[in-house]
């Protein structure tokens, strides 16, 4: 569940290694994949699958469109973004909210489980040039103890598929299974039990915001035009939009489901101020829940990148990837990925 940057960076796909990336290593893999294709002999269909996994919580659709077999999650978002004004009154509330809204209680022993799920399109290109797609759906839940100190435990589990777009990838579940297992930027795609002290996976120790460790996000400020200040100086230079950029990592510190009503409430007070956030959809629908979807147009403002709140508690309840104008076949408003954010007390972790 950048985030927490490794829980950031565990929503990849919700599945996907902290060490992998998708919006921001995008090219890289279109670049591997044309490679692959463009060397492949010509003999009986295989799939090498184009993972677009996540290290960013918001994911470059376009780019994922413009190569092709990709399929987008089928729900269309009704109605058009709203103001930015009134972005800016929904946030203020679940400030309000987050405040009134008491943090998990997480007693010695015990663990605070965020649990995590993504739908999402992918596909691939078969050895005979083909394009296969479907869609999937994986889990993960990542166990924090009451200690931070003390042992984390990530548990992964295996992608399932859900849907395929054509009779090759129908015919050839067995090998997308497999292909699914391959190496992506040089990692193997884990599936699992991890255990680390302090949640430090993969050589990565949690952050709040880029930046910022866990252990230290009460030196962040409190002050939302301070704190938009500081993440507008530590996320440039990456030729991006400076407001997208800012919003994805209070997109992603908010949806770590770990940082304190305080700094959650200033996260919303940063958002509120920057230029080009909207309401996308008053009535989101996420795994089961409804709630308020906040979102900034990306990639040229092709793709939105969307937190859902829930209003009552102040809570980031999901995240998606949605395109905020229409692209051939596909119309404004189409999910091209959500994941969910569930968060709860347990006494015991796996």
């Amino acid at each position: 569940m950048d985030d927490l940057e490794l829980l950031r960076e565990m929503r990849s796909d919700v599945g996907s290694a902290p060490a992998a990336a998708l919006a921001r290593g995008r090219e890289k893999v279109m670049a591997k994949v044309q490679a692959s294709v463009a060397s492949a002999p010509q003999r009986k269909a295989t799939v090498s699958p184009i993972r677009f996994r996540r290290r960013a919580l918001f994911a470059s659709a376009a780019a994922a469109l413009l190569v092709g077999g990709i399929v987008l999650v089928d729900v269309i978002r009704p109605g058009g973004p709203g103001a930015t004004a009134e972005a800016a009154e929904v946030l203020n509330n679940a400030a309000a909210a987050t405040i009134q809204t008491s943090d998990p209680v997480v007693g010695p022993g015990q663990y605070l489980k965020i649990a995590t799920k993504t739908v999402s399109g992918t596909g691939g290109q078969a050895a005979d040039l083909s394009q296969v797609r479907w869609q999937e759906t994986s889990t993960s839940q990542m166990y924090v103890p009451a200690d931070k100190s003390d042992v984390w435990v990530w548990n992964r589990e295996p992608g399932m598929i859900l849907d395929s777009m054509n009779e090759e990838a129908k015919a050839l579940p067995d090998e997308i299974v497999k292909a699914q297992g391959a190496e992506s930027d040089g990692q193997p795609e884990f599936v699992g039990i991890l255990r680390s002290p302090g949640g430090v996976f993969y050589g990565k120790e949690p952050t709040v915001i880029v930046g910022t460790p866990l252990k230290e996000a009460a030196s962040l400020p409190r002050d939302p035009r301070a704190l938009l200040d500081l993440i507008y100086e530590r996320t440039k230079g990456t030729g991006k939009s400076p407001d997208s950029e800012a919003f994805t990592a209070i997109a992603d510190g908010l949806q770590t489901g770990v940082v304190p009503a305080d700094l959650r409430a200033a996260l919303y007070k940063a958002a509120a101020l920057i230029q080009g956030v909207t309401v996308t959809d008053r009535h989101a629908m996420i795994d089961g829940r409804t709630g308020i979807a906040i979102g900034i147009a990306t990639s040229g403002g092709v793709t939105g990148a969307n937190i859902v709140i829930d209003p009552a508690s102040g809570l980031v309840i999901g995240e998606q990837t949605v395109l905020f104008k229409d692209y051939p076949g596909y119309p404004a408003g189409t999910l091209t990925t959500w994941t969910s954010l569930r968060t709860s007390v347990v006494d015991v972790a796996p």
